[in-house]
């Protein structure tokens, strides 16, 4: 019998849990639950990473889906006590830069955060008090997106508004360093002469992003202030004209919650195609308009990549992370090719396959496909702030 760290990473429209041996991080158990706001099904892993369809019945609602969840991880984790629980929590603020043991008041204090990651953070909460409720007395830590990215220069954090709104911590905080900080822990394995160079990762997901990293570390990313800007994503719009917006409030006479809505909700992939937010439903379309919303996405990732260049001063490596940039072929091949110029050439065969380096012989750019592993960086945060803990008490 040995002591296990529980992770969960709450997401916009899934909940990922993970098991962990306390001391040598042994996966132990993992699981997820897909289409969470529709009909939520859960997906299981075991420690020889098999996967199944659980037939659990996991309810209609969040706090249904907890209970299900929950009373699953104790009855599988019997012989495993859960000595810490970590969570992934999207947004920090201005206030919390390292991972955080829980209290009312800090929860407290991330509830307010909740407009600037509506999708994700008021989810994560959920998810933590449930957890709260069942796990009494277990040290529960907050790990947060925004803290890889506070490692940037002061120019990359600045917007350029009035100086009173960035004292109140109107900056760009950056997203998905958990999974950031996992591919630069991974990168000297997989490219030992090059991993502390001109490094860009693309984290393409339903949530999408670019990281520019120098020695390991973030120097600029593609999100800012919140987890809407940057990359075209599902079914958020990323970055456009501020004046649409106006435009959208004023002259189209929307209200606020109309344009909230609509920016989250009901753009990106999902509002170009008519479709569906779904990569794997677009590319088997053909649908002209399933096409274009695939074009457009690549389109915009190519230019936002090209744009962090010069904060780079030039780029050694690039790499395709998360579910899209592990397993879509056919868009990694897009965008690709719209970086020819810089000398970026892909080796069609090994990109089909999605290799771990996917670039050809004669390209002056290296190309990896990393999986990335969130679940792994929480658990460690985690299990560091609960030894911490015990040698302070």
């Amino acid at each position: 019998m040995s002591s296990s760290i529980l992770v969960f990473n709450a997401g916009s429209s899934s909940l990922k849990f993970s098991l962990f041996n306390k001391y040598d991080f042994e996966p132990l158990l993992s699981g997820e639950v897909e289409n969470l706001w529709q009909t939520p099904v859960l997906w299981t892993k075991n420690k020889k990473g098999k996967k199944e369809l659980s037939p659990l019945q996991l309810g209609k609602n969040l706090k249904e889906v907890m209970t299900s969840v929950l009373d699953f991880i104790q009855e599988k984790a019997s012989e495993n006590p859960i000595s810490a629980v970590g969570h992934r929590v999207v947004h920090g603020g201005s206030k919390y830069r390292e991972p955080v043991i829980l209290t009312p008041q800090v929860i407290h204090n991330l509830r307010n955060l909740t407009p600037l990651a509506p999708l994700h953070q008021p989810h994560s909460l959920d998810v933590i008090e449930a957890t709260m409720e069942v796990y009494k007395g277990v040290l529960q830590v907050a790990c947060f997106d925004t803290s890889f990215h506070r490692t940037q220069p002061r120019l990359a954090e600045l917007v350029p508004l009035p100086r009173q709104f960035t004292e109140d911590g109107i900056i760009q905080y950056g997203f998905h360093g958990l999974s950031y900080q996992y591919i630069a822990s991974q990168l000297s394995l997989y490219a030992p002469e090059k991993a502390h160079g001109r490094v860009i990762i693309a984290h393409l997901g339903s949530g999408a992003s670019l990281c520019a990293m120098k020695n390991l570390k973030s120097v600029a990313t593609s999100m800012g202030f919140s987890a809407l800007g940057g990359l075209m994503m599902g079914t958020r719009s990323g970055s456009i004209d501020p004046g649409i917006i106006l435009h959208l409030l004023h002259e189209k006479d929307l209200s606020l919650d109309n344009v909230t809505d609509i920016l989250y909700n009901k753009s990106g992939m999902l509002g170009v195609s008519g479709l569906t937010s779904d990569v794997r439903e677009l590319l088997k379309s053909d649908d002209a308009n399933a096409k274009l919303a695939i074009d457009l996405f690549c389109y915009i990732t190519a230019k936002q990549m090209a744009s962090l260049l010069p904060t780079l001063s030039g780029i050694d490596l690039l790499v395709f992370t998360a579910g899209i940039g592990e397993n879509c072929p056919p868009i990694r091949k897009q965008i690709a090719t719209y970086l020819n110029w810089l000398g970026v050439e892909l080796d069609n065969e090994l990109n089909d396959k999605n290799a771990m380096k996917i670039s050809s012989p004669k390209s002056l750019i290296e190309v990896y496909v990393i999986p990335t592993n969130e679940s792994l960086v929480i658990a460690k945060k985690t299990a560091a702030t609960l030894f911490a803990e015990l040698r302070v008490n």
